[in-house]
């Protein structure tokens, strides 16, 4: 576990940077998660590190296989100084926390839900979880072991994240892109949905 975590705070440091800050939540039951703070000029990027200690199971396995199946962090990118992004730091925990806590296989295409507002004032209570190897490059581990993907979440509204529910997250993802939403934005409001 602790080799698995120090590659992977090693290839954040190498596409991030160094970190500015971090902070680190336990839940009863789960191993500690804690959170990197990226800072690149305008943008605050915000790292798990914990949830790839171990595979995530399928919930309908029989047995949970210690080594193999899949393993992923988290990183969200914000605009800085324009509302208290820091306090995302819990809810980060908490969705990094999700696989050992509800056993879930957290992958592209999925949200995930916090139940409050990702930080005080923030229009969005969920996230999409985007497809890796864009900012941060997958880590490959050895065999048998599969790779840490680090998996962009992307802010939704309420209503987008209803909307996902029923068109699937293709189809925001171009709803976003074909209105130029900046997805970064911490206080940016719903896409037009109709």
């Amino acid at each position: 576990m602790g080799e698995v975590l120090a590659l992977v705070e090693a290839r954040l440091r190498t596409a991030l940077g160094e970190p500015d800050a971090r902070a680190a939540v336990t839940f009863l039951g789960t191993d500690r998660i804690e959170v990197l703070r990226f800072i690149d000029g305008d943008v605050v990027r915000y790292a798990t590190l914990g949830m790839s200690a171990y595979p995530m199971t399928d919930p309908t396995s029989a047995l949970a296989d210690p080594v193999k199946g899949p393993r992923a962090e988290l990183v969200l990118s914000v605009r800085a100084g324009l509302a208290d992004t820091d306090k995302v730091l819990r809810p980060l925990a908490v969705l990094a926390s999700t696989p050992q806590v509800e056993g879930v296989v957290v992958a592209a295409g999925a949200s995930l839900d916090v139940g409050e507002p990702l930080w005080p004032g923030a229009p969005f209570s969920s996230v999409l979880v985007a497809e890796s190897g864009g900012l941060v490059e997958d880590l490959d581990l050895d065999d048998p072991m599969d790779p840490v993907r680090f998996l962009p979440l992307l802010p939704m509204t309420p209503n987008e994240a209803a909307w996902k529910r029923v068109h699937g997250a293709k189809a925001l993802e171009e709803r976003w892109l074909t209105n130029g939403t900046d997805l970064r934005d911490p206080l940016r409001t719903a896409v037009p949905l109709d």
